[in-house]
């Protein structure tokens, strides 16, 4: 299973677009952690699975999504409900409930991966306001039998070997 994980692009279609022209193929989901402020019928935004996020106005987009792929449950959500920013507990707990194998959020802009339990919990990053670092990030992530591979991407598709993350379960 690969999966293209995206979030907080604010605004900016033109790295969603670039990112489909370039994985939408390759990939077997695409996942947008909210903050587009696109509209759903924005044709940058179609073919990713897109939650809500704090700054996204109007209906259209759910607040959380749970979706199968390759009998993996993935849970996604913005983080803001969550409070993402003080702790991943909450999200923790909602995930148990919700029995997923892997957790996609956004909201601090700040990217990083840790598995917690056997579930995998990912912030890409933001795609056009990064923090913590310069580059704005993208990930992409595979797993292959009980091998999670995390790689973070620069919106320069160049990946950051430095921030490469592999996880057995």
């Amino acid at each position: 299973m690969k999966l293209l994980v995206v979030s907080d692009s604010h605004g900016s279609s033109g790295i969603l677009e670039d990112l489909k022209r370039r994985y939408a193929q390759k990939v077997d989901g695409m996942f947008h952690c909210g903050d587009s402020e696109l509209s759903p019928d924005d044709p940058a935004i179609t073919g990713f699975k897109v939650v809500k996020g704090n700054c996204d106005y109007g209906p259209g987009f759910p607040e959380e999504s749970l979706e199968v792929i390759d009998n993996e449950k993935i849970f996604v959500t913005h983080g803001h409900l969550f409070g993402i920013k003080m702790s991943l507990n909450k999200l923790f707990y909602h995930a148990k409930e919700q029995e997923a194998d892997f957790v996609f959020f956004g909201h601090s802009h700040l990217v990083g991966a840790e598995m917690i339990e056997n579930i995998l919990f990912l912030n890409p990053g933001s795609t056009l306001l990064p923090r913590g670092r310069n580059e704005a990030t993208y990930a992409i992530v595979e797993k292959e039998n009980n091998r999670i591979t995390v790689k973070i991407f620069e919106d320069t598709h160049e990946e950051m070997v430095d921030l490469r993350m592999e996880f057995t379960i």
